[in-house]
């Protein structure tokens, strides 16, 4: 198998898994509804470590953009491959929200909120304000590639590392996914908001995509930074590329911070 068919399973198997937990929770009449924030934070992280285990050896079980992305940044990934491992992602995770539909079929209809409907599919603030959206976003995928390629450098049993990362996610979804859903992931949120865009889900509402950007442009500089910052610190090999990245995220920041005053004076208006 190619490490793009690596890719596009491994992320389908991780939104099949990671979607779930949250259709189960979200939707009415699962035997899961309302079983709270831990259990899908718990979910999530066995998510990605199944995946990782599923492909690892085919792939390298990125499933994240923004990991293929600080990998290529610090000479751990061919830029080449960087394409089709993008599109391999997205193109599973896809898939991978269409088979939560299907395997909830039933309880589209009977969940009345178009909110909890997407809320299945993608990320969300919990309180709208770009600029902290955006730092929280990058702030978890920093943390995400940083804890990557420092678990990486320890030694453990054979076949474990990848049930450790599952835990990283745990770990960032208890203490830093409250505020936007933590998707540290473009794919996660991207491919899913497409296929919820998509798909004949009833009374399912709009997709959002005025936030959209948001989990898409922040685990991209997030995980840039968190690459680039092990490269430069832990590995003690200078590169200016992080200097690069760093001022890219600074104009970025500046402009959601404009957005996020323009939204507060809106809702002051009204």
């Amino acid at each position: 198998m190619s490490a793009f068919w690596g890719e596009l399973i491994g992320t389908m198997i991780l939104i099949a898994l990671g979607g779930g937990v949250c259709a189960g929770v979200s939707l009415k009449k699962s035997f899961a509804a309302n079983s709270g924030w831990i259990v899908i934070t718990m979910g999530w992280g066995l998510a990605v470590a199944i995946a990782a285990y599923s492909v690892g050896s085919i792939s390298g079980a990125h499933l994240n953009p923004a990991l293929t992305l600080g990998l290529a940044l610090i000479g751990k990934l061919p830029w080449a491959d960087v394409p089709s491992y993008m599109a391999a992602q997205l193109l599973g995770a896809i898939i991978g929200a269409v088979i939560v539909y299907l395997h909830y079929l039933p309880h589209w209809k009977v969940t009345e909120d178009p909110g909890a409907k997407l809320g299945v599919f993608s990320t969300s603030p919990a309180v709208y304000h770009p600029f902290s959206n955006l730092m929280s976003e990058m702030i978890g995928t920093f943390i995400l590639v940083l804890g990557i390629l420092a678990i990486g450098a320890n030694k453990f049993a054979d076949g474990l590392n990848p049930f450790i990362v599952g835990f990283l996610i745990v770990s960032i979804g208890l203490s830093l996914g409250g505020t936007t859903g933590y998707a540290i992931n473009p794919a996660r949120d991207l491919g899913p908001r497409i296929a919820h865009a998509l798909l004949p889900i009833a009374g399912k509402g709009g997709s959002n995509w005025k936030y959209a950007w948001i989990p898409v442009v922040g685990p991209l500089l997030g995980g840039s930074l968190g690459a680039l910052f092990y490269k430069n610190v832990f590995l003690g090999q200078s590169d200016a590329a992080i200097w690069i990245v760093a001022g890219i995220t600074v104009v970025i920041l500046v402009i959601s911070l404009l957005f996020s005053g323009k939204s507060a004076n809106r809702s002051v208006s009204m």
